[in-house]
């Protein structure tokens, strides 16, 4: 075996080790330093404070939850990114559990005369975890119901809105 000490590493084999200053401390009784220095250091990982800082879910207009009921205030269009040329239907809801509002789209070909203002929808995410899905810009989120009654079965005539 090679063995030369050149200042303060060791040489075996044309490999060089550092023994002083290696970084971290490694001896028998240094399990503390360790768990704390990585305790402490975990906070730069953006995906771990995100998820314990807990501001994510006070951001979140549905609180953590995946659906929320809401009130429709006004119908808008929304113009479409380019490449592509349409108005996107879509509806102002204000949420009933914490008073947010949100933009929700109305899916399928004239699904917006099922929805009017004043009527209470039920919202759900767009399927991209809290960003704009397609071509939709600031669209999060797209309304499943209409006054307790599924927006597919309205749009195939399976069912009707309920009069009030």
């Amino acid at each position: 075996m090679l063995r030369s000490l050149v200042g303060s590493e060791m040489c075996i084999r044309d490999r060089c080790y550092n023994q002083m200053g290696s970084g971290k401390p490694r001896g028998i009784r240094c399990a503390r330093k360790l768990r704390v220095h990585r305790r402490e250091n975990r906070w730069a990982l953006k995906a771990y404070k995100k998820k314990h800082l807990g501001t994510a879910l006070k951001c979140n207009p549905f609180g953590g939850s995946s659906h929320a009921k809401g009130i429709v205030t006004e119908k808008v269009g929304i113009e479409a990114k380019q490449p592509n040329s349409a108005i996107r239907k879509s509806a102002r809801v204000q949420l009933i559990k914490n008073g947010k509002k949100v933009t929700a789209f109305v899916p399928r070909d004239g699904c917006l005369n099922f929805v009017e203002e004043n009527d209470e929808v039920l919202v759900a995410g767009f399927g991209r975890s809290g960003h704009a899905k397609g071509d939709i810009p600031g669209v999060r989120f797209k309304i499943v119901k209409v006054a307790g009654v599924g927006l597919w079965a309205l749009f195939k005539e399976k069912k009707e809105k309920p009069r009030t």
